[in-house]
């Protein structure tokens, strides 16, 4: 997919303004307002041999997997978390494995077996999970991929608004510091 051909490393944003965070204990995946933390980059690797799909390898070497394990019992929901290389841990290699699907601006991940990369919310336990699923809101699947250019271009835009706010106080009288 060209959202990601070039992409090294990114950090996925979901609806909720939060970014998708490998957690310390090396297992769970939740949502972070941090997206400056490196437990909230990922780096893009392509799958050979199978154009358009993508494994996510967090901070800690472990891989973005879609798990067989429900999230509550009783609730449609599965778990996400970070799972060892597929060569290294047993898991299913296709766990791993992402099709992201462009829609606009924002990218939804499905897996190999037709789940999408769900961000949730609300009262706990649902606040700042998640899981994949066949969602009844199309909302919730909704990420936008931030990678380097998205960074430099907010701090070039900041640094042009910091310099027209100088030059704006300079004309004006007002003292700035240096």
């Amino acid at each position: 997919m060209e959202l990601f051909e070039r992409a090294k490393v990114v950090r996925l944003k979901s609806h909720h303004d939060k970014f998708l965070y490998a957690d310390e204990d090396e297992v769970h995946v939740t949502q972070d307002r941090n997206g400056a933390s490196p437990n909230a980059r990922w780096t893009v690797e392509r799958v050979p041999h199978s154009p358009g799909v993508v494994r996510f390898r967090g901070h800690y070497g472990h891989y973005l997997s879609a798990s067989n394990e429900p999230f509550l019992l009783g609730m449609t929901g599965r778990k996400v978390l970070q799972a060892a290389p597929p060569s290294q841990g047993g898991i299913a290699i296709s766990s791993v494995e992402w099709e992201p699907a462009k829609d606009g601006f924002q990218v939804r991940l499905k897996t190999r077996h037709g789940h999408f990369l769900r961000a949730n919310g609300g009262l706990p336990p649902w606040r700042n999970s998640v899981t994949h699923d066949v969602p009844h809101r199309t909302a919730t699947q909704d990420w936008v991929a931030l990678g380097r250019r998205d960074r430099a271009v907010a701090h070039a835009r900041a640094r042009a608004r910091c310099l027209l706010a100088r030059r704006s106080h300079v004309r004006a009288g007002i003292a700035t510091p240096a």
